[in-house]
């Protein structure tokens, strides 16, 4: 008698289900139906698959952004020690000749270094606020102020609104490890071929994986540095030592002045790199944990959605066998 029933109401669900009028009545009753349909006032069901196919991308966006932090860090390590190293190079120069970040010139040239890939927080934009601010202060009627912009992400948001004013760019500096000589001889480039008075670089200074300091350092021509020592500046200290050889004090001035333009850009972009890797495994470490948290509430909305679609098929089936028992 019991398997009798069973049968019966098997067959009375397929000629339920098959009634048209029963079939438009359950897709009423059903909060997951298909989600080709649309229920009225504009209710929308919810699709497993849809929801599967989120946590599937999801996922591969999180094994992205920890692959990108363990390689950032990887690459810190070995920067790190070569930028600790390079402060060294450039502090005689300071304790020499002075740093004077206001002076007042006709000819600025502002070398704003920034990275060429992205992801890397906003260390470049801080670069940029800088380099634009200074490039407002060092403006006049008679004065110019230009840019030297190393990296594409700096070329990519200064050009937008100060393309007049961009008269060098350089890219790929860090495709290969940075050495002193690969530096030097852009150092050397830049002094080619701009007119300067002053020189102002605008980096990043390095000092833990989770904070940077926008920083400024200033070189002086030769010509600007005798003036300043002709009104007892600090380059007057150069009187105090004996120097050997034939060479005047413009000539010494004029290599002293390269070769601190040349240590000062080969710690500055080192210090850079130092920050956009710091800054880079602190974004993807909060870009996985993000990642992470987006997964949670996916999987709860997934079982969320699976355990309604099974609700109402248990539904839908007592509501058969109740209306043919009755």
């Amino acid at each position: 008698m019991a398997m009798a029933m069973a049968a019966l109401r098997r067959e009375g669900r397929r000629v339920l289900l098959n009634t048209p009028s029963t079939a438009a009545a359950m897709a009423a009753l059903s909060p997951a139906a298909s989600h080709s349909q649309i229920a009225p006032l504009g209710a929308r069901s919810i699709s497993t698959q849809i929801v599967r196919n989120r946590m599937k991308s999801v996922k591969n966006i999180q094994k992205i952004t920890k692959a990108m932090k363990m390689v950032a860090a990887s690459k810190l390590r070995a920067v790190q020690t070569r930028t600790e190293n390079s402060r060294g190079l450039w502090q005689p120069f300071t304790a020499l000749l002075g740093d004077a970040p206001s002076v007042n010139v006709k000819k600025n040239v502002i070398v704003a270094i920034t990275s060429d890939k992205g992801l890397c927080g906003g260390i470049n934009s801080t670069s940029v606020k800088v380099s634009k601010a200074l490039q407002k202060m060092t403006s006049g009627p008679e004065k110019e102020s230009k840019y030297v912009i190393l990296g594409e992400k700096g070329k990519v948001q200064l050009i937008r609104d100060s393309r007049k004013h961009i008269e060098m760019t350089v890219s790929e500096l860090q495709k290969n490890p940075i050495n002193y000589t690969q530096v030097a001889v852009l150092a050397d480039d830049i002094l080619k071929n701009v007119e300067y008075d002053a020189i102002r670089v605008v980096f990043n200074k390095f000092q833990s994986v989770i904070s940077f300091r926008p920083t400024l350092a200033t070189i002086l021509s030769p010509e600007v540095m005798e003036k300043e020592s002709e009104s007892g500046g600090k380059v007057g200290q150069l009187d105090s030592y004996e120097i050997e050889g034939g060479e005047t004090k413009s000539e010494i001035l004029q290599n002293l002045t390269e070769f601190q333009f040349s240590c000062v850009m080969y710690n500055a972009v080192l210090e850079n790199a130092c920050s956009e890797l710091g800054a880079r495994m602190s974004a993807m470490d909060s870009s996985s944990r993000n990642a992470g948290e987006m997964l949670d509430r996916l999987t709860l909305t997934y079982n969320r959605t699976r355990q309604a679609s099974i609700t109402t098929e248990l539904t839908e089936i007592i509501s058969g066998a109740s209306a043919l028992e009755g």
